[in-house]
């Protein structure tokens, strides 16, 4: 068998020490050694088919990552897999095993976890069952959020107002809703989800609240669809002339569905979705949206566990991550 080429086997080639030729194939800046002897290295590295060690790197931490969503589920709301991959990403940056559970899996996580990151809603007793693993839990994007524990959070009473000022400042005042169900980390029943709680409050202090024209299902490309085409029909002339989407996927199916009907936008309907997936500004019209850094919210959790570890921070942190309204084509302005 063909032995494997050493730094000392270049070494004793071009008559350099071996720390010359380590700092030559490291293109250590520092160095200093003429640029032939530099070239010779390389040569002879080359023909001797030398191949670096990769220096095997230690788990640092384990972390267990409790998700909402399959990830069969998440091709229908892109918002949690983006948060995930921004929990997989900064997980890898930082050399921690992330092991990953779903709801329902408590009993499954290892009694010797260094922290827990819990995506979507969770109960005060979900978290007292979590806390006999480990004090160092992060959740993201839930109701309730424990006193003692960290959370990265979006603040939907701020994206609703963003989004409806700018409507009412553009000369609407007949705005749809259409909008998904609360689900949750346990057994209960689906509730009101909170962007539509706060477009309700908002709407009802301004004198501006019509029932009629609230549709909730699922948050989906089909329920978009299916939900726009049900307001098509039941409103007729009455047709609100502007929507405020819970995501981007549901704006996606009511564009469509407003298209097939031949139904102008944004000249006679005007749609703003919520996160700004990739393909928003692709589409035609390109959809009017916020913009929210989901990714960016999975990478913040795990900084906050990594926080706790490295610097043994006792007092929680609440972040808020900014979001931004981007005005496109699918309203007028």
């Amino acid at each position: 068998m063909k032995s494997v080429a050493t730094i000392k086997d270049i070494a004793d080639k071009v008559g350099v020490s071996t720390t010359t030729v380590s700092r030559v194939l490291n293109y250590d800046s520092s160095l200093s050694v003429a640029d032939e002897t530099k070239k010779q290295i390389f040569k002879v590295a080359e023909e001797l088919s030398y191949q670096k060690r990769r220096k095997k790197t230690p788990v640092y931490r384990r972390i267990a990552f409790i998700h909402i969503k399959t990830e069969d589920e998440e091709l229908d709301d892109v918002y949690y897999m983006a948060i995930r991959v921004g929990i997989e990403e900064q997980a890898a940056n930082h050399n921690i095993q992330l092991l990953k559970f779903l709801k329902g899996e408590y009993d499954r996580i290892p009694k010797d976890i260094d922290g827990i990151i819990v995506v979507g809603d969770t109960f005060e007793e979900q978290i007292n069952l979590l806390r006999n693993i480990t004090p160092n839990i992060v959740i993201i994007d839930s109701y309730y959020v424990a006193d003692d524990c960290d959370a990265v959070l979006i603040d939907f009473e701020r994206v609703t107002s963003q989004i409806l000022d700018y409507l009412i400042e553009t000369g609407h005042e007949k705005i749809g809703f259409l909008g998904g169900v609360q689900t949750f980390l346990n057994d209960q029943p689906a509730s009101q989800e909170k962007r539509e709680t706060h477009f309700r409050r908002y709407m009802a202090e301004r004198g501006l609240l019509n029932e009629n024209f609230i549709f909730v299902q699922r948050f989906n490309v089909n329920s978009g669809y299916q939900l726009m085409k049900k307001a098509i029909s039941e409103l007729k002339d009455d047709l609100p002339t502007a929507f405020f989407v819970g995501n981007d996927p549901m704006a996606i199916g009511a564009l469509r569905a407003l298209q097939e009907e031949n139904i102008a936008v944004p000249e006679r309907v005007s749609i703003i979705g919520i996160n700004d997936i990739s393909i928003s500004k692709y589409l035609f019209p390109s959809l009017s949206t916020v913009r929210i850094e989901t990714e960016l919210m999975g990478e913040t959790a795990v900084d906050l566990i990594l926080e706790r570890l490295t610097n043994e921070r006792k007092i929680a942190k609440k972040v808020y991550l900014e979001t931004k309204l981007m005005v496109r084509s699918t309203t007028k302005g």
